[in-house]
């Protein structure tokens, strides 16, 4: 666990653009928009379903 957290310590703002810029020719600056609007979705989604699990749990006790 704590490997992990040493891994993410060590990366730097040039790491993170140098990943945007692999980012950005992988996928297109048109492509882009697209996947963070699904991601934002999926996120929308996945939290909608843990407060309807949520409120079942609180209703079944």
């Amino acid at each position: 666990m704590t490997t992990t957290f040493s891994i993410l310590a060590m990366i730097g703002p040039t790491e993170i653009i140098i990943v945007a810029i692999l980012v950005l020719l992988l996928f297109g600056g048109r492509k882009i928009p697209e996947l963070m609007k699904g991601l934002g979705r999926g996120m929308k989604e996945f939290k909608d379903a843990q407060k309807e699990n949520e409120t079942e749990s609180e209703t079944n006790k």
